[in-house]
């Protein structure tokens, strides 16, 4: 009898020493005030959450936006180029070639190109400048084209297009191109995208009047 009592009042004492581990408010209006705080809180981190998601799905709007043009304005600069058909140049009295003529077309999967807002850039042999259209003869600074086929002079609008870009190399550079020279011209289309070529005078001009370059 004596050991179940000690156990039973073993029991009375854990139990009554645990109630004593946690406090309780017993107030009303205390624990008003703690739920309404809590309440603050919560709908205060959820609108910190709510403008954090406006700001990144906004950044990421712009980002793909950007990343869209940016890949189409690379797309231009690669696809929207000219090819260079042929090159001749003209040879006159005095065995120097004094117009270089270049023959293009569109490349393949090219927009309309329009050659008047098209700059070249002339390297060599002895000048460096960058040429821009005149519809006038062209000079020292400018360059003019001329409709071989087509109807839309100075613009290429289909791949069958053709137009001859003329240059008059005695006034680019100090007297003509001679035989042996020659001269690296880079086309810059509107677009941005570039071809260059390589224009090379023969080694000998004697009695020729015109000669592939």
């Amino acid at each position: 009898m004596s050991a179940l009592r000690l156990q039973s009042s073993t029991r009375v004492g854990i139990r009554a020493g645990t109630t004593h581990m946690f406090e309780f408010i017993n107030d009303e209006d205390e624990r008003g005030q703690v739920g309404i705080g809590t309440l603050i809180v919560f709908i205060a981190m959820v609108l910190v959450a709510a403008i954090a998601a406006g700001v990144l799905i906004n950044t990421a709007g712009f980002l793909q936006s950007k990343g869209a043009a940016t890949g189409e304005e690379a797309s231009a600069q690669v696809s929207n180029r000219i090819d260079v058909v042929s090159a001749y140049g003209n040879v006159n009295s005095s065995d120097i070639v004094n117009y270089t003529n270049l023959t293009v077309r569109q490349a393949a999967g090219a927009d309309n190109i329009n050659l008047s807002k098209s700059t070249i850039q002339w390297i060599g042999p002895d000048t460096a400048t960058t040429l821009v259209y005149n519809t006038s003869n062209p000079d020292d600074t400018n360059f003019t084209t001329e409709q071989i086929k087509g109807n839309n002079n100075p613009v290429l609008v289909d791949q069958s297009d053709r137009l001859t870009i003329v240059m008059n190399s005695s006034a680019i550079t100090e007297n003509g191109l001679k035989a042996g020279e020659e001269v690296q011209l880079t086309l810059t289309t509107q677009y941005g995208s570039k071809t260059s070529y390589w224009a090379n005078v023969p080694e000998s001009l004697k009695d020729k009047n015109a000669v592939n370059l």
